[in-house]
C-alpha cells in the first residue's frame, strides 16, 4: 500500500535512541509511508541501513555548562536548529513528527509545535527522558518501552501507551530459538557485554569472580566476554590461569546469535539491552551504569528483576564475592535458569514497531 504521507523521525545522540527509531522507520516504510530523519552528527553515525527517503542534520546542543557564555552559545545553536528543522518540515510537508529522545530531537519537535504538526514520542527507558518530558504534555501519544514510566506528567497519563521497544530484525529472528540445553554435563555459556566499547569495571571485577566459582562449574563454563582492547591481555591471562574456556573480543558482530546460545547474560541495563533480553528470554545479572541520566538504567533493570528474571547489583556494591555468590547459585540450577528465562520472555514485547506504527497511523487519518 502506498501513501503520500510523511513521518519525520526526530532522534539522535546514541544508538539507544537511533536503533528503535530505525526499526520504526522500516515499519512505516513497509506501510507505504515516506520517512525522513532529522538528527545531528552523533546520530548520523548510526544511520547505516536506516530506511529513510532523506536524512538531514540539524544543529543541536545541551545546557550542560552553567557558564553564561556557554549557555548563550547553546541557546543560539538550538534556535538555529529549530529554524533549520522548521524549514525542512515545511518544505517536505510533514504529516507527523515522531520523537525518540535525545537532545538532537528537541529542534524538530519544537519546530513541529510551531507549525501545528502533530507529534508522538517514544520513550525507551523506564524513566521519561528530559526531551520527551518537555514534550509529553503536547504529544498526541506517549508511547513507552516499559509499563513503568517515571516522571510522566499527570496530564499526559491518559495518552500513555505501552508498546515495548522496537528491536532489530536480527533479534526477532532468534526469539524462537529454544533455551540452550542444561544438565550436569552440559556446557554453560555466559555472555558478558558492557556497551559498545565494553566496560572497564567488568574487565576488572568479573574475571576473578568467575574464576572463583567451584571447579565443577568452572570446567563447564564458556565465557563470551566483550573486553576493552587495553584490558584484553590481562583478562585473557586471568581466565587461562583458572582453565576457563573463553571467547574474548572488544566487539562482537553476531550478538543476536551469541545471546540466543547463552544460558545467562551479564550486562548493563540500557533500554535496548533489557528489551533484547526480554524478547529472546534469557536470565541475567544486570549492573546499571551509575552515571546514567536520572538513574534510568536502574528503572530498566528493575523491570526484569521484578519479573523474577534478573539479579541487579549497583556499581557501588559490585564486588568479586557478590558476583561469585550470585553466579554460583544461578548456574548450579538448570531448572531455575530455564524458569528465569521464561520469566524474562513473559515481559518481552516483540511487536513494538507494529504497535507504534498503528498508533502513528491513528494520529494521522
Amino acid at each position: 500500500m502506498s501513501t503520500d504521507k510523511l513521518v519525520v523521525i526526530a532522534a539522535g545522540g546514541t544508538g539507544g535512541h537511533m536503533f528503535p527509531a530505525s526499526a520504526f522507520a522500516a515499519e512505516m516504510k513497509s506501510r507505504g509511508w515516506r520517512v525522513g530523519l532529522l538528527t545531528d552528527e552523533r546520530g548520523r553515525r548510526y544511520t547505516d541501513g536506516f530506511e529513510a527517503d532523506w536524512i538531514e542534520n540539524v544543529k543541536a546542543a545541551t545546557f550542560a555548562s552553567k557558564r553564561p557564555d556557554k549557555v548563550l552559545a547553546s541557546a543560539m545553536k538550538i534556535l538555529a536548529g529549530i529554524n533549520e528543522a522548521k524549514g525542512k518540515l515545511k518544505a517536505e510537508g510533514a504529516d507527523l513528527v515522531a520523537g525518540f529522545g535525545g537532545y538532537p530531537a528537541f529542534p524538530a519537535l519544537m519546530a513541529a509545535g510551531g507549525l501545528k504538526t502533530p507529534i508522538i514520542i517514544h520513550e525507551q527507558n523506564a524513566v521519561l527522558g528530559r526531551v520527551n518530558r518537555f514534550f509529553a504534555k503536547q504529544a498526541k501519544i506517549v508511547a513507552c518501552g516499559f509499563e513503568r514510566l517515571d516522571r510522566l506528567p499527570a496530564t499526559a497519563e491518559p495518552r500513555k501507551r505501552v508498546v515495548g521497544n522496537p528491536v532489530r530484525r536480527a533479534i526477532l529472528d532468534v526469539r524462537d530459538m529454544p533455551y540452550p540445553k542444561v544438565g550436569p554435563e552440559a556446557e554453560l555459556q555466559l555472555l558478558i557485554i558492557g556497551g559498545s566499547q565494553g566496560a572497564r569495571l567488568f574487565g576488572e571485577v568479573l574475571p576473578p569472580a568467575i574464576c572463583a566459582l567451584p571447579e565443577a562449574l568452572r570446567t563447564r563454563l564458556k565465557v563470551v566476554q566483550q573486553v576493552r582492547q587495553e584490558q584484553l591481555e590481562a583478562v585473557t591471562a586471568v581466565y587461562e590461569a583458572a582453565g576457563v574456556k573463553t571467547q574474548l573480543s572488544p566487539f562482537f558482530s553476531h550478538m543476536p546469535d551469541l545471546l540466543a546460545k547463552s544460558h545467562m547474560v551479564i550486562s548493563r541495563s540500557g533500554a535496548s539491552s533489557v528489551t533484547e533480553l526480554a524478547v529472546v528470554g534469557r536470565p541475567s545479572l544486570l549492573i546499571p551504569l551509575a552515571i546514567a541520566m536520572d538513574d534510568h538504567q536502574t528503572g530498566n533493570a528493575e523491570t526484569l528483576r521484578d519479573a523474577g528474571a534478573a539479579d541487579v547489583i549497583q556499581e557501588r556494591e559490585l564486588t568479586v564475592e557478590r558476583v561469585t555468590k550470585i553466579l554460583s547459585e544461578r548456574l548450579s540450577d538448570g531448572e531455575a535458569l530455564q524458569a528465569r528465562a521464561e520469566a524474562a520472555k513473559s515481559v518481552g514485547k516483540f511487536n513494538a514497531s507494529s504497535e507504534l506504527a498503528d498508533l502513528a497511523e491513528c494520529v494521522v487519518q
